[in-house]
Order: structure tokens, then sequence, then C-alpha cells
């Protein structure tokens, strides 16, 4: 396939980097060093010029495009690149955009300015949140099977339960599969025998139930299920979603925004939100609001900076956990080293989801581990794939290590996958595959 990317910024590059080495990709952009960059960095075919130009896209061969992912930090850029695309050309058109407002015109117009899929940054990165917050512990939570399987990762603290455990003694819930320990960078596959060590981050597949199970026992301390208090620093896009879909799940957050103007809107938006306006930095106003009282507290201001010093106050206060919006994305590990439990790069996540859109080989559903470590699949199987029709112990001695099935649907009803479990054509497997044997392993299945 023949995917034309516009803007090499942190989305373009990723999307890129995943998709070169299996498709032809063209990179369009501006900036010259990064087009010089690009082409000693990745294998892709980088052309200079603006993304909007007919005659630059012409020159990225726009005739023979598959499909165009218009992923610039400008919303009107990518949406007059994806007109321009389709008023020319037969490629799928992909927008990547920041305002809602965008967002919501596309849905209720159909294929409203030529674009066939349209991403909101604000809004995943506000969902990615939300489903962090349902999860204690968690670092990433994907659903699968239209929310009947549930991909989660999880830090494994000192004081944890199942640090030191071996994975047979953790492995206590029914219907649930660990996929994969990250540590120290590297993919480790768990057998029944590897130990879980302090430090380590444990990739589990399994039913929500199994999955919230899980969490809740990884962090015995806090109450169980979703968490009563959160608090949510900065009215911004990404804030205001959180509160919004925090409501939608039945809770009453506290919204702390320091413009009068976007506090008073933002209430009248926002009817289950405690709205309170202030200066968030402020460290006597975070104590006399309770806030290290808060189960979570989310930063989403503006600066990478005030995110951090408010997450390190609302820990210094008490709080059960922090999530900050980070948007630069060498600053990710850094924060997380230095007391933020979770830092979310709002462009990774819509890098993410278009990744997924794009994914080749029959799969319903992608998740990425790490950014590139590892990818989780959902694949509906035919006859001829090699999962079908004998114990998944026998399939599992026909594929390369790295490979872990995590999950099983058939019929609407959740399976768990053991040893003696025959694969049915038709079923949903969610499976989980090292990036290292991913090219071989994905046409098979």
């Amino acid at each position: 396939m023949r995917v034309i990317i516009i803007g090499a910024g942190q989305v373009g590059e990723s999307i890129a980097s995943d998709l070169d080495r299996s498709h032809e990709v063209v990179i369009v952009e501006r900036d010259a060093d990064r087009v010089e960059d690009l082409t000693y960095s990745l294998d892709v075919l980088a052309v200079q010029g603006d993304g909007t130009s007919l005659s630059v896209l012409r020159e990225a061969g726009i005739d023979e495009a598959d499909m165009l992912i218009a992923t610039t930090d400008n919303d009107e850029t990518n949406i007059v690149a994806c007109a321009t695309a389709k008023a020319i050309s037969d490629a799928f058109t992909v927008a990547r955009v920041k305002n809602t407002e965008h967002l919501r015109t596309w849905q209720q117009s159909g294929d409203a300015f030529g674009i066939d899929f349209m991403v909101c940054t604000n809004l995943l990165a506000a969902e990615a949140i939300v489903r962090i917050i349902g999860l204690p512990a968690a670092r990433d939570v994907d659903p699968f099977a239209e929310g009947r399987v549930q991909m989660a990762e999880f830090e494994v603290s000192p004081d944890s339960p199942v640090a030191d455990q071996t994975v047979r003694e953790a492995d206590r819930f029914d219907s649930l599969t660990f996929a994969a320990i990250l540590r120290n960078g590297e993919v480790v596959i768990p057998r029944g025998e590897s130990v879980i060590s302090a430090g380590d981050r444990v990739v589990v597949i399994g039913s929500p139930e199994s999955v919230q199970a899980f969490s809740d026992a990884l962090v015995p301390a806090e109450s169980p299920g979703s968490p009563e208090e959160v608090v949510i620093v900065g009215g911004s896009e990404v804030g205001y979603h959180v509160a919004r879909l925090l409501e939608e799940r039945g809770l009453r957050p506290r919204l702390i925004e320091y413009d009068s103007e976007r506090a008073r809107r933002l209430a009248e938006k926002l009817p289950g939100t405690i709205v309170m306006e202030s200066d968030a930095t402020n460290a006597e106003f975070l104590e006399r609001e309770h806030v290290g009282d808060a189960d979570v507290v989310v930063s989403a201001l503006d600066s990478d900076e005030k995110n951090l010093l408010v997450s390190l106050l609302a820990t210094r206060l008490g709080a059960g956990r922090t999530v900050a919006i980070i948007d630069t994305p060498t600053y990710v590990e850094l924060f997380e080293a230095v007391g933020v439990d979770v830092g979310l790069n709002p462009r990774e996540v819509v890098a993410e989801e278009i990744t997924r859109f794009t994914h080749e080989g029959g799969a319903e559903n992608v998740a990425l581990i790490e950014s590139d470590k590892a990818e989780v699949l959902e694949i509906e199987v035919d006859r001829d794939s090699i999962l079908v029709g004998q114990p998944i112990s026998e399939v599992m001695t026909e594929l390369p290590d790295g490979v872990v099935i995590g999950a099983i649907t058939r019929h609407d009803e959740f399976v768990t996958p053991r040893g003696d479990t025959v694969i049915e054509p038709g079923d949903h497997v969610v499976v989980f595959v090292d990036i290292e044997v991913l090219d071989d392993v994905t046409p098979r299945l």
C-alpha cells in the first residue's frame, strides 16, 4: 500500500516508522532539515513542500496513493490537505484534529471535508486518561472485542502482593492471561516459573472483571473499583473531556481552572463537576481544598513544567495517584522517574490510533506496547489460520517465541485460552506478538 503522510512531527514520524516495514511510505514536510533527517532515519521517500499544494501532492504520487494521512499540528492544514487529495485521487483520507468541533461536524455530516476517517487528539487523550483512572496502578488500558476483552499494563511496586512471586503463583484470576513482562526496556514472555520483580511492568489480557480484580489486588490499600475522588487541574479541552467522561460514569469530579471566564463556561457545561477558580500551582490552595485526599489528580495544564509541579505537590499532599499530560515526548520517562505516576503524551495516543487503522493483516484492532516493543492484535480467524483446529499447546510449538494468545471470544462469549482449548473458525482471538516476530507471525494468523 502506498501511504502519503503530511507532516513529519512526532505523530507523522511515529506512524511512518511503524508503516515503513510493510508499506511504501512518502512523507511531505515543509522543513527542509526534517526532510533530510527522515531520508536517513527511515525507509521512506521524503518530499519538501506544503501538503495542501496540488503540485506537491502530485510530486508525492497522490495519483497512485492508497491512503493519505494528514498529521500536522494545524487542524485547517490537515483538513485542506485531505480535501485536496480527495478532489484529485481515490486515496482514503485520514485527518488528525485537535478541535472537537471539527470532529463533531465531520461525524454529523458523514464525509464532510472529503475526510474518510478523523481522529481528535484531545478526545483520544481524555478517553485514555479515563480508562487509566478506572484501574489502580494501570499505565495503559485498551479494550478489544467490543469491550468483552481488556488489555492493561501495570507497574509492579515493591510492596505489591505479586512482587517476587512467580507467574504461576500470581495467576489467581480465572479469566486472565499474563501476556508479557516489560523489564529494563526488554519484552520477557512469561512462563509459569518466571518471577515478577518490583519495577517490572506486566501486560495482562482478560475479561474486564478479571483485569479489574487483578488491578485491585496489585494495590489492596486503595479502594477497589473506580475512584471516588478525582481532581482535574486545568480546564483545557483535555481537562473538560476528562470531566465530562467521568460524569458519564457517575462520578462527581472537581476541576480547577485559573481563567474566570473559562471556569464559568465549564461550570455551565459540566453540571456534575465542581468547578473551582484558582491557580492550581498554589500549594496553600491545594492544601485548603484537600486535594491530597483525592484518589487521582489529573494535571491537564498547558505547560509540561506546571503539570509536573502540580503532580509533585499533589503527591506530597497525599493524593493516591497522579496522571499528567506531557506534551514533550522526551519528558514522559523523566517525569515518571521523578514522581509522576503516569505521563501521557497526546501525540503518542493519536499516532497509535491512526496506526491501528492502517494496520495490515486482517487485524480488527491493534494496541501498541511501549510504542514499538510489541503489538496486541484482535483477529477474527478463518479456516486458513494456523490457530484453528488443534489445541493451543500444539499451535504454540509451530509459532516462534514472543507470541501469547491472551483471550478468545466465541459467539460474543469470553473464552479463557488454555493449553487444551481448540480455536474455531469465526473466533475472535486477542494475541500478544513481540515486534521481533510480528512480520513472520501476522500473515499466519
